[in-house]
């Protein structure tokens, strides 16, 4: 058994190539092998998102506050609130982040295939982001 007793890991600053805007992580759990879970806290300042990206066993979103957006590619834009919980099956295109004027906490679930998480693409762009709600 390990205990990560609470703040004996770092908060970092998510990379800008996977991210647009401001955004913290905070990691809960990367399992090791043969497990394969990888859980984070992940906070977006308001018009922060992640860029597009696929995961290859599917990723579970549960928003802890504020207001987000999610959307599949070629989907409606999707608002996102507290006690949501977003499936996204494997290797659908998606991104989640932050509605425009809130801030918005998911925790981020996610197994990986052959050592594989997420699969990075193009950064979502303005026109996208701000897109009709459906």
């Amino acid at each position: 058994m390990d205990i990560h007793v609470s703040g004996s890991r770092p908060t970092r600053r998510a990379p800008k190539e996977h991210f647009t805007g401001s955004v913290l992580q905070d990691p809960i759990n990367m399992a090791p092998a043969p497990a394969r879970l990888n859980a984070s806290r992940v906070s977006f300042e308001p018009g922060a998102r992640t860029a597009w990206h696929t995961h290859p066993l599917g990723q579970t979103l549960y928003v802890i506050s504020g207001i987000g957006r999610v959307q599949a590619k070629g989907g409606p834009i999707r608002e996102i609130r507290p006690g949501d919980v977003v499936w996204i099956p494997p290797n659908e295109k998606h991104w989640h982040g932050a509605s425009p004027d809130n801030s918005m906490t998911h925790i981020a679930m996610q197994e990986a295939l052959d050592g594989v998480f997420s699969t990075w693409m193009e950064h979502v762009t303005d026109e996208e982001y701000n897109g009709k709600l459906g």
